[in-house]
């Protein structure tokens, strides 16, 4: 498993607040996988510095990953044939804090188990 962080820029024209509901739907990807889903930020409508689609602004979404690099393929294939969905960037995080975010997660599931 490693870490990645998935920056996605969406139209503009879709309301903010379905945003993060409608990315989980694609983050299933990831959990049926084996997978965890750290995080989904959704930082709003920005501006871009040069136009998409005749798009001059998008809505940009980061996504905190821990997943296999198969599952991570997939989730950005899905994405891009989403015509909603702008652009995609996938970046594979460092593996020493990488490693420090999978020690953290283990320690929270060993104590759900002790509890």
């Amino acid at each position: 498993m490693r870490h990645y962080e998935v920056m996605v820029i969406l139209d503009p024209s879709l309301d903010e607040r379905t945003i993060a509901p409608s990315l989980d739907t694609f983050l299933n990807v990831i959990r049926t996988t084996g997978g965890n889903v750290e995080k989904v930020e959704v930082w709003g409508k920005r501006r871009l510095s040069f136009e998409i689609n005749k798009n001059s602004e998008g809505i940009y979404a980061v996504l905190d990953l821990i997943s296999t690099p198969d599952a991570v393929k997939e989730l950005d294939r899905q994405l891009g044939l989403q015509e909603t969905v702008l652009r995609t960037k996938v970046i594979r995080r460092e593996p020493a804090k990488a490693a420090k975010t999978a020690a953290r997660i283990a320690a929270k599931a060993a104590a759900k188990v002790k509890a």
